[in-house]
């Protein structure tokens, strides 16, 4: 009994020190459970971390409001190629010039935001503009309802002209989704804003305001009308992507009548070659230059290790390894480009079962088969071509990681540094190689003929003004590439980038020019055979402004005397069907 009451007494007198104790156990348990609730450390099965200890400290999320600020400022140069609205600007582009009278433009665009093109997880990212806050997109999605009909009772509408585009739909399917190589709203809207900067630039100089026949007031324009309007010229590759974003950018230059009396015309190729197409050495010099960027990957096991890591986190299909940075930086840009968190991925995922797994070649059928693109033999062929024994992808090593998914852990803020930035810089060696310039040749060589051909045209008073080509960043790199235009961004083309040839006539005299302005930028004095005083520099606006003009001579004499001598030929057939590339150096 005395010693019941001894401890009763002791235990009265270090109560305190027992709360202190209790108290602290308790908040280390609940640090220790928020630490490991917010995911900082990417555990592996050993205790260990995928690439080290976390180098950032912070959550890995794009939306976080901690370091959101910070974080899009990080984000913002990798985010220049998502072509944000702020970002889509009046710069140098022309349209009117002291003493110049615009006689046409020829306008060159890549299609506006899209889905991805493998298959990825992307649940719960919205690929769609904010709360329909977008005036543009509202005009125009309100002027589709009233003004076309529905097949299905759908809230898409479709196009009901007969010909090649026949039921494709003209706007997305869904107004949040980032569907397999689909434009999305957000898509949509970028190319509404193009079209309504070029409104305020060439529509009054080019007379687009204006109806061409008074007599044509009373036809019907609806979707249906087969009229046939020749002052605008539209072509577009056979992919919903590009026949969309034609028609979104032509909805905000033209009035709705020029707009509804549009014919649209195909181009097979993604070069829009026109006849020109079909180049082996071509194909060549492209896998030799994707072969020495594969060396380059091979000498960094950094980002070897953060592709892997990205590609099996976003990337639902990798039967056969993840071999491109490239198809990894694609899948990473839905996350990126539409301000979603940076993923995560659980221990143990759930493998696909045998019978829904695809190999990479039927993952081009499904794209094929969305788009409504070239033939499945075409692209199926290209992906045999390039892992043909011989070929030197094969004999300088394949750099395939295969994803480990039985690790888990989020991709950081460091990993898109690592792979972005190695991206970046790839994309800049690219384009500064020869062999880059010298496969743009050959590509576009069909592309620029079309070009100078509508050229003559306009100043020989043809009725066409404006001429569109909606095509892809490969469409803008054979272009880019042969003309010399060099960019901050290497060989990357943003959404919804631009390239106009504008046509001018002095005023004092019969003498044509031209200039290129990409994404607003003047680069006429980039080409070679415009550069130096081989233009002519006038005043662009009141406030002293310059313009360079390059004489149209210059230019149907290069495509005539001087195309092909880089590659020591003198005509098409002959350089595409030399055995050897030129020799040249690495990287």
């Amino acid at each position: 009994m005395r010693l019941l009451k001894e401890l009763m007494r002791v235990a009265t007198q270090h109560r305190a020190f027992y709360c202190y104790v209790l108290l602290s156990v308790w908040i280390f348990l609940l640090i220790a459970g928020m630490y490991r609730y917010m995911g900082n450390v990417e555990s592996t099965p050993g205790g260990g971390s995928v690439f080290g200890p976390s180098s950032s400290g912070t959550v890995s999320s794009l939306g976080g409001d901690s370091s959101a600020s910070s974080t899009a400022q990080r984000f913002a140069k990798y985010r220049e190629r998502c072509a944000p609205l702020a970002q889509l600007q009046r710069l140098d582009d022309g349209g009117i010039l002291e003493g110049w009278k615009l006689q046409g433009v020829l306008l060159v665009i890549r299609h506006g935001d899209r889905g991805p093109i493998s298959h990825v997880r992307s649940a719960g990212i919205n690929c769609g503009v904010s709360g329909g806050s977008d005036s543009l997109v509202n005009r125009y999605r309100s002027f589709l309802y009233n003004s076309s009909s529905s097949a299905s009772g759908s809230n898409h509408m479709y196009w009901n002209k007969v010909g090649p585009f026949h039921g494709f739909p003209l706007l997305p399917a869904t107004e949040r989704g980032c569907p397999l190589g689909q434009l999305t709203y957000k898509g949509i809207s970028q190319l509404l804003h193009v079209g309504d900067i070029m409104h305020q630039v060439y529509a009054h100089p080019l007379g687009l305001l204006l109806k061409p026949n008074p007599n044509r007031a009373s036809v019907e324009t609806t979707p249906h009308t087969l009229l046939n309007s020749d002052e605008v010229v539209v072509f577009t590759t056979r992919y919903r992507r590009t026949f969309q974003s034609a028609l979104a950018m032509l909805f905000t230059l033209l009035p709705a009548d020029k707009w509804l009396a549009l014919n649209v015309r195909e181009s097979h190729s993604m070069a829009f070659c026109f006849g020109e197409c079909s180049c082996p050495q071509s194909a060549l010099l492209r896998k030799r230059l994707e072969a020495m960027g594969d060396k380059q990957l091979l000498k960094r096991r950094d980002v070897l290790d953060v592709m892997q890591w990205i590609g099996g986190t976003i990337l639902q299909h990798t039967p056969n390894g993840i071999s491109n940075p490239f198809e990894v930086v694609d899948a990473l840009l839905t996350v990126l480009c539409h301000d979603a968190a940076l993923p995560c991925r659980r221990k143990k995922q759930v493998s696909t079962p045998k019978s829904l797994r695809k190999s990479s070649n039927q993952e081009l059928v499904d794209v094929i088969n969305i788009d409504q693109d070239e033939t499945a033999a075409n692209l199926l062929q290209e992906a045999q071509t390039q892992t043909e024994p011989d070929s030197p992808e094969v004999e300088n090593g394949n750099p395939s990681v295969q994803a480990d998914e039985s690790q888990e852990g989020c991709v950081e803020s460091s990993h898109v540094d690592t792979l972005m930035s190695f991206a970046d810089e790839l994309s800049q060696r690219s384009a500064g190689h020869s062999y880059y310039k010298l496969s743009g040749l050959l590509r576009s060589y069909g592309m620029i003929r079309h070009i100078v051909s509508y050229m003559l045209k306009m100043i020989s008073g043809d009725r066409t003004k404006f001429v569109l080509y909606s095509g892809h960043d490969c469409t803008m790199q054979y272009l880019t590439a042969a003309l010399g235009i060099i960019t901050s961004q290497g060989q990357t083309i943003a959404y919804a980038s631009r390239l106009a040839f504008e046509v001018y006539r002095s005023e004092a005299h019969t003498d044509y020019y031209f200039r290129v302005v990409y994404n607003g930028k003047d680069v006429t004095q980039q080409i070679d055979f415009c550069e130096g005083g081989k233009s002519l520099r006038v005043t662009r606006d009141s406030r002293g402004n310059k313009a360079d003009l390059c004489p149209i001579e210059n230019i149907i004499r290069f495509l005539h005397e001087d195309y092909f001598s880089p590659l020591n030929a003198t005509n098409f057939k002959e350089a595409c069907g030399a055995v050897n590339p030129p020799k040249t150096g690495e990287f």
